[in-house]
């Protein structure tokens, strides 16, 4: 099982809580993980009993390649899986050399992804050449599937569809302790990287057009965290906007708020909103692509506002749109009602179904078969 790192991040949790159901559920399987990068601090730990070799290629693409490579000709698996793009071709150039199979995960909608990216042209070309020689692609969302059919030739026969898995009873379990810093349902979290793609600044331009009293909770940190900073004063919030930076248990934050905002251009499968709804905290989301919309279950269509189950939807950028569905949280009957709806919708994402599916996909595909394309 190959990634770049455990430095931090949805997909670096997702694979490690893979890794450790796949570990102490499966004795088929004997698991070696391999990390692409030597971080000095790696947010997530792996099982005892699993073995773990660390490359050391600074993140390069080339480097990458050529250290996975040297690896499978010694260690000849059976399999590979791969999360995030990276490691992904790096996996199917390197397993491919020595004739095994190889399963890459893709967790986010490649096209818009790249869209930010400095290299996008020689990512596209690499992306391009590399996944449709991959034995299976499991993407993160129906819309993800979809984009790389369509921009990237993966043919629909080699793509499998799995959520990521959430696993809720833990996420409550976390929830009912104290929170580390003071909450109030009168609170709006967003939570994730300070990156361009997350855009949060809209979350803070929602915050000064809504005529809610409470504060917004800012849980992350990265490169633009001084900038987001500058616009909060900017826009006279002050300490209405609290820059928190990474937590240890974000989910106490949550279960006590008034709501959460996802302000995303671009997703694969956002996992701190499902696991925001896992706390019953209703969601407003942005509709990117991908993965907003098929997890509230509804389209955004020719609107602005589309409610769905759990949270509601909104056109990306209209900070106006998200600041009229803030002020509707505000009646304690919407928000209650949005919440119990929160709590159903994310049983759709459990772990049990989620860990199942990639280990038979694992299984079928280190056997030789081929299953049709699941959904």
């Amino acid at each position: 099982m190959v990634i770049n790192s455990l430095a931090g991040g949805g997909a670096e949790r997702v694979f490690s809580t893979l890794v450790r159901q796949l570990h102490s559920q499966s004795q088929e399987l004997s698991i070696t993980v391999v990390l692409l990068d030597e971080e000095p601090h790696e947010a997530y730990t792996l099982p005892d009993g699993v073995s773990v070799v660390r490359l050391d290629t600074k993140g390069g693409i080339v480097r990458s390649i050529a250290g996975l490579y040297k690896l499978v000709r010694r260690l000849r698996p059976d399999i590979a899986l791969s999360f995030l793009s990276r490691a992904n071709i790096a996996t199917i150039v390197a397993m491919q050399a020595v004739g095994r199979p190889a399963i890459v995960s893709e967790r986010v909608h490649t096209s818009a992804h790249l869209a930010t990216s400095r290299l996008a042209f020689i990512s596209r070309f690499l992306i391009r050449n590399c996944y449709p020689r991959a034995q299976q692609v499991i993407a993160v969302s129906q819309g993800v599937a979809d984009g790389l059919e369509e921009e990237f030739a993966v043919s629909r026969a080699r793509t499998c569809v799995i959520y990521n898995p959430v696993d809720v009873a833990g996420i409550r379990e976390l929830a009912a302790q104290e929170p580390e810093i003071a909450v109030s349902s009168d609170d709006f979290v967003t939570m994730g990287r300070l990156v361009p793609n997350k855009n949060t600044a809209m979350a803070i331009r929602a915050l000064s057009r809504s005529g809610m009293a409470g504060r917004l909770l800012v849980l992350g940190e990265g490169p633009l965290r001084a900038e987001l900073e500058a616009l909060a004063q900017e826009l006279g919030l002050g300490p209405r906007v609290h820059f928190v930076g990474f937590v240890a248990n974000p989910h106490a934050i949550l279960a006590r708020a008034g709501g959460y905002l996802l302000t995303s251009n671009a997703e694969g499968f956002p996992n701190a909103m499902v696991e925001a709804m896992a706390t019953g905290l209703p969601v407003i989301a942005t509709d990117c692509p991908s993965g907003p919309a098929e997890i509230l279950g509804v389209e955004l269509d020719y609107g602005d506002v589309a409610w769905g189950r759990g949270g509601v939807l909104v056109a990306m950028s209209d900070d106006a749109a998200m600041a009229r569905c803030m002020d509707r949280f505000l009646d304690p009957g919407v928000r209650e009602k949005v919440s119990r709806e929160a709590s159903d919708r994310v049983e759709a994402f459990s772990m049990e179904h989620a860990v199942e599916m990639f280990r038979r996909r694992i299984v079928s595909t280190a056997l030789g078969g081929r299953e049709e394309a699941c959904a």
